[in-house]
């Protein structure tokens, strides 16, 4: 699927968006972090990817469109905040107590680690998986790792280890 054309405004506006919260972040933290690249590449139900080795910012163009003010509003300080604890504090856990703290503490922005996008439009085919409380959807990618043993998954709410749903039909 190609990426939609994203309207002038709407990149204007994210760029509005990770300009303010790096100028909050560098007023709070008494440092000049670069402005990191933003490109609207990122494929797939993730919302952003944040890549310290070239300091980029990747956005879901499809996501970004269907959910506008509120990706802006919690992607973009998301990522951000990757970048920005990876130039502050090094290596650390992806979503752990430095990023916690920088989200909220520094650019004020409740710290979830996940988007709750419908993402329907960006779902490839999907294997449904079952926990004992839910049905999941493995990616291929996930489901492949499964097949030939070298992953297993868990249910983030039971924590029921995730076995594939022979019941229901794949995608």
């Amino acid at each position: 699927m190609k990426s939609p054309r994203l309207p002038i405004a709407i990149q204007q506006a994210v760029m509005r968006c990770l300009r303010e919260k790096l100028q909050q972040a560098n007023q709070h933290l008494g440092r000049n972090y670069p402005e990191p690249k933003l490109v609207y590449q990122q494929r797939g139900t993730a919302a952003g990817t944040a890549w310290m080795d070239s300091y980029e910012i990747r956005l879901n163009p499809v996501l970004l469109m269907e959910n506008q003010q509120t990706f802006i509003d919690e992607v973009v300080p998301h990522e951000l905040a990757h970048l920005l604890v990876w130039k502050h504090f090094g290596r650390v856990a992806p979503h752990g107590k430095e990023w916690k703290w920088m989200m909220e503490s520094v650019l004020g922005v409740p710290a979830r680690r996940t988007h709750k996008f419908e993402v329907q439009s960006v779902r490839k085919n999907t294997f449904p998986y079952r926990c004992r409380c839910q049905l999941h959807q493995l990616t291929v990618r996930r489901h492949n790792r499964v097949v030939r043993g070298e992953a297993e998954y868990r249910c983030v709410q039971c924590g029921d280890l995730l076995k594939p749903d022979a019941t229901t039909p794949c995608n």
